[in-house]
């Protein structure tokens, strides 16, 4: 990385819009939005259901792609990448922990964690799965499937198969939503000890406040707006 991009800010939004054009009109999901996220932070986007929080997680991720407006993520311009150049970007410098866990059903925890980085042609992949997996109290349940796993503990191995690759950034979409507050409250735990451990930028969209106040800073979204 340059010098100049080491400077820069992880994250960056430039008055964002994002459209769909339905069958009786066009609908705006998101609308002029800007910010910018220091390398480290970690950010909390909060707002009602249908404020936009998933969009602009997507287009901040190089997922999906803005009607107009500008993204960079990790000091690079996403407009300047086709899909091909986002996804090998993704593939370097990002990680993802989502609701729905998104474990694969057929691989063990180890192999769900090593995965990206056996994608990324790593030669050490499965010792440094089984390093993350006992930090994050797995270190006994290498060998078990997503369904011989309660949900806190296939959110664990999705952490730490988020976190394996030592990602610049994290993106989590609702990491605790699907968890009692006791097995959230630990989730949480994880994610921003790990994001301390690695000084890794988090971007957390979540509904819970007590998870989002845990940031260092929330964005509030509201019509697509960010209105604080």
């Amino acid at each position: 990385m340059t010098p100049a991009a080491m400077n820069s800010p992880a994250v960056r939004a430039e008055a964002l819009v994002k459209r769909v054009v339905l069958p009786s009109h066009a609908l705006t999901i998101l609308d002029g939005v800007d910010f910018s996220i220091a390398r480290g932070e970690a950010v909390a986007i909060v707002g009602a259901s249908g404020s936009g929080k998933s969009t602009l997680l997507g287009l901040l991720a190089g997922l999906d792609t803005p009607t107009s407006g500008r993204a960079w993520l990790d000091g690079i311009d996403l407009g300047t990448l086709d899909e091909d150049g986002r996804a090998k970007l993704r593939g370097a410098r990002v990680g993802f922990v989502f609701q729905s866990f998104q474990l694969l059903p057929t691989l063990d925890a180890e192999a769900n964690v090593a995965l990206p980085l056996e994608l990324a042609g790593s030669d050490d992949a499965v010792p440094r799965a089984r390093a993350i997996l006992a930090r994050v109290g797995l270190g006994e349940r290498l060998d078990h499937y997503p369904l011989q796993l309660s949900g806190g503990e296939q959110q664990r191995v999705a952490i730490a198969r988020a976190f394996v690759a030592e990602p610049a950034v994290l993106f989590a979409d609702e990491p605790t939503g699907n968890l009692d507050a006791a097995t959230g409250a630990h989730i949480a735990d994880l994610l921003f000890e790990l994001n301390a451990a690695h000084g890794t930028t988090l971007v957390l969209v979540t509904h819970d406040q007590t998870l989002a106040a845990r940031c260092h800073r929330r964005l509030v979204l509201a019509g697509g707006r960010l209105v604080a």
